[in-house]
């Protein structure tokens, strides 16, 4: 009977563990495998909103999601930790040992609400509340609570209890249409939930057990229902976390809460356009979670100083007719838009305030010119230095004019750009070559563009359209030496390479040259004065056909600011001139942010290793001889800079009576030796339209055999050697040197090299210059003194690894 009684004992054993652990088993199996099965994310069960942060993680908008709410899908990781702890404190603190419900709960809350009759409980865990939220169901009825608790059984067998978590903080109401902590933090506080305080991530905790009365918000402060809700809350949490008894002082301060209402609305023209490329590639190539979170490069504090110094020179040129403006700003460094503002009011409908000025197509006027001379200066058709006609010149059918309808004879590059002459610009694209000034425009993404022979040489002069954004990146590329990157309107995240790449369109000399150039433009006499000596703005201005724009672009220590003034609708208005509009508002901007002391320092500007400094005369921009009165210097590139050595100041023998050009032998007593200008014809003319005396050189003698040669001997090359080959290592300075030495005469001060029409240097009689070659093939090699006496030499290069 004993052993009936323990063999029936063991069975009942068996059979009760078969009963109660194959289930147990066969569930534990099914939660395996549904873990391993695809199925969709918890954070894409509902739409999702979209925050754009400034660079500093200030909030500029914040966006309702599909469905009408307010939510915003943060990781647990960019939440406050102590705001997860108290969310389990208060609602569920069983939340990882429950499989997905909580037995005693549920049988708590349903004998307080069935059998006591109380305020209704329903015993919910975190699980089943969000299984409430994705299915929306009615829980308030007995069949409705046992579908809550099978559905957070299948939440529990699908999910892993991070994602369960992580799902419920996304989702969990926090008043009115706030759903989530992401979205909470940032209206009811204005920062993201990893920046929340204790006191405020403890408000944010009791929450979900009451939005409708514990949300409502009256005169920014916080409801007395939820202080005392949160209050009671930081007593349990003292018990579990006793060394934030610390923080008690901080309880009793008011809890500032803003509503929805309150939210901002800041940049709107920036958060517009990239909530709109935002949708586009969500559309194309599909969002993430990160998506949701824009994380932008816009600076607010620089916004509301460029928007308000936008606002007010409208009002104040109001009565000029002026009632529109746009500005943009540019780090440089890493390109990213630090402000954006569109139009001068983007809730006025009459100047259509909501069209963002910063992507309209427009003339630029002379904008452009800056990067002609820079392609001149690259492909070796100028120098600043380099004297230009600015004379009546035909182009073919073109026949281009200044804007004020004057010609000032022979002007130098520098100053050709400084007071933005046309027909130097004209005359110089007319010699661009590979690129042409169409093909550069192409390769930095203008646009849009007609082809080339719809232009011709009114491109340069503003014939074609470029955007703000797109003049910016130009600017920039000056900065960038010579580099184009696009514009950055997000921060790049921490893996990315913080410098966009770019495509190199300029050299860097070229590019420092424009920009020294661009330096020495003086401010609009309406400008206010700053720190010339800290800041120096190197800036351009343009002015449309028919004043329908007026344009403004400045480089100022790392940033690039562009200004326009007009009407979207290109209406015409006098006023609308680049130095005189767009220049003012320009420099209100730079001298604003300059006095608020929001901008970084100037970087240091080092000059490029292939820039060289060149005497030159400055009356033709030549290598000055001994006649020039007047020398300055110049930058040049060695090797590509064409230079010659000055013709205008020629030596003639004169009769000191009849000022009569004589022939050889002189005789001292009656002849003298008297130095003249010889200027070409056409500037001879504006000379004398502008009423500037010029002493016309008497006409020549035509002495035989001696027609005003120069006298004395002409430099002999001695190095390199007649019809030599050299065999070097190009690239390697040290390994590819040529010494390039000539006798000369006594007379001699300096002598000047050229290769083929390059400029290479000036050395001393008796001292050699060195040349290092960049490209292999034939040269002719060419000695000039300072007297025009030259001697001339070919020599072949050849090129080993």
């Amino acid at each position: 009977m004993r052993a009936f009684t323990h063999q029936a004992k063991r069975r009942w054993f068996v059979t009760a563990l078969l009963v109660l652990g194959l289930p147990l088993f066969g569930l534990l199996g099914l939660r395996f495998w549904l873990l391993n099965q695809p199925h969709l994310p918890l954070s894409q069960w509902l739409p999702s909103s979209t925050a754009a942060l400034d660079d500093k993680g200030r909030l500029l908008r914040l966006t309702l999601a599909r469905d009408g709410q307010f939510r915003l899908w943060t990781e647990q990781k960019d939440m406050s930790p102590q705001f997860i702890q108290a969310i389990l404190l208060h609602e569920d603190r069983y939340f990882y040992w429950a499989p997905g419900f909580n037995p005693i709960s549920l049988v708590r809350g349903a004998f307080k609400t069935y059998v006591l009759r109380r305020h209704p409980q329903g015993g919910s865990t975190l699980t089943m509340q969000l299984a409430r939220l994705l299915w929306q169901m009615d829980t308030k009825t007995p069949w409705g609570k046992a579908a809550q608790v099978g559905r957070a059984i299948q939440l529990e067998l699908t999910y892993s209890k991070q994602e369960i978590l992580t799902a419920y903080l996304n989702y969990a109401p926090f008043g009115g249409n706030i759903q989530g902590v992401g979205a909470a933090s940032l209206i009811y506080f204005n920062h993201t939930p990893a920046q929340l305080t204790l006191p405020e991530a403890l408000a944010l905790a009791v929450l979900p057990q009451n939005p409708s009365r514990r949300g409502k918000i009256t005169e920014d402060a916080a409801n007395p229902r939820l202080i005392a809700a949160r209050n009671r809350l930081y007593r349990h949490w003292l018990i579990k976390n006793p060394a934030d008894a610390k923080a008690a002082a901080l309880f009793e301060l008011p809890l500032t809460m803003r509503r929805v209402q309150q939210l901002p609305f800041h940049a709107p023209w920036f958060v517009d356009q990239l909530l709109a490329q935002h949708t586009v590639t969500q559309s194309i190539q599909g969002g993430t979670l990160d998506d949701h979170w824009l994380h932008t490069s816009l600076d607010l504090s620089l916004q509301r100083i460029v928007q308000k110094q936008v606002v007010n020179f409208v009002q104040q040129r109001k009565i000029q007719g002026i009632h529109n403006a746009a500005a943009l700003l540019v780090d440089t460094r890493d390109m990213g838009v630090k402000a954006l503002v569109g139009s001068a009011d983007y809730f006025n409908a009459r100047i259509d305030g909501q069209v963002n000025g910063t992507n309209a197509k427009r003339s630029p006027g002379s904008a452009l010119k800056p990067f002609i001379y820079g392609l001149g200066f690259d492909q070796g058709v100028v120098i600043p230095a380099t004297v230009l006609r600015d004379v009546p010149t035909a182009f073919g059918s073109y026949a281009p004019e200044n804007f004020d309808g004057r010609f000032e004879g022979p002007i130098t590059v520098t100053q050709a750009l400084i007071r933005s002459r046309n027909i130097p610009a004209v005359d110089v694209a007319a010699q661009l070559n590979h690129p042409s000034f169409y093909h550069f425009l192409r390769s930095a993404g203008i646009a849009n563009m007609a082809p080339e022979d719809h232009y011709g040489l009114a491109l340069v002069l503003g014939g074609g359209e470029v955007t703000m954004q797109e003049l910016a990146k130009l600017y920039a590329l000056l900065a960038n030496h010579g580099v184009l990157k696009p514009l950055q309107f997000l921060q790049a995240s921490p893996s990315a390479a913080r410098q966009p790449t770019g495509t190199p369109l300029l050299s860097d000399a070229a590019s420092y040259m424009v920009l020294d150039i661009l330096k020495q433009n003086p401010p609009p006499l309406l400008a206010p004065t700053g720190q010339p000596s800290r800041w120096p703005v190197a800036w351009k201005t343009g002015t449309s056909s028919s004043f329908r724009d007026a344009w403004s672009v400045g480089v100022f220590g790392p940033y690039v600011l562009v200004v326009w003034v007009g009407n979207f609708d290109g209406s015409p208005n006098p006023a609308f001139i680049g130095g005189a509009a767009a220049g003012p508002l320009l420099f209100n901007i730079t001298e604003a942010l300059k006095a608020a002391n929001r901008l970084a320092p100037p970087p240091p500007v080092p000059v490029p290793a292939r820039l060289r400094r060149v005497e030159v005369c400055l009356s033709s921009g030549a290598l000055p001889t001994i006649w020039c009165p007047r020398q300055g210097d110049s930058w040049f590139i060695p090797g590509v800079s064409p230079i010659d050595v000055d013709t205008v100041y020629r030596p003639v023998w004169v009769n000191k009576t009849s000022l009569k050009a004589v022939c050889p032998p002189y005789n001292p007593a009656v002849d003298e030796q008297k130095v003249y200008e010889f200027w070409p014809s056409e500037l001879q003319q504006v000379f004398s339209q502008a009423g500037l005396a010029r002493v016309n050189p008497p006409a020549s003698a035509h002495c035989p055999y001696w027609d005003q040669a120069p006298q004395g001997s002409a430099p002999k090359i001695t190095s390199p050697l007649l019809g030599s080959v050299y065999t070097l290592q190009l690239g390697q300075k040290a390994a590819s040197q040529i010494a390039l030495m000539a006798d000369t005469d006594a007379d001699v001060g300096a002598l000047y090299w050229f290769a083929d029409r390059s400029y290479l240097g000036q050395s001393k009689p008796g001292h050699p210059l060195f040349w290092s070659p960049d490209q292999p093939g034939s040269y002719v090699l060419r000695a000039v003194d300072d007297h025009g006496r030259a001697d001339a030499r070919d020599i072949r290069i050849a090129a080993v690894p």
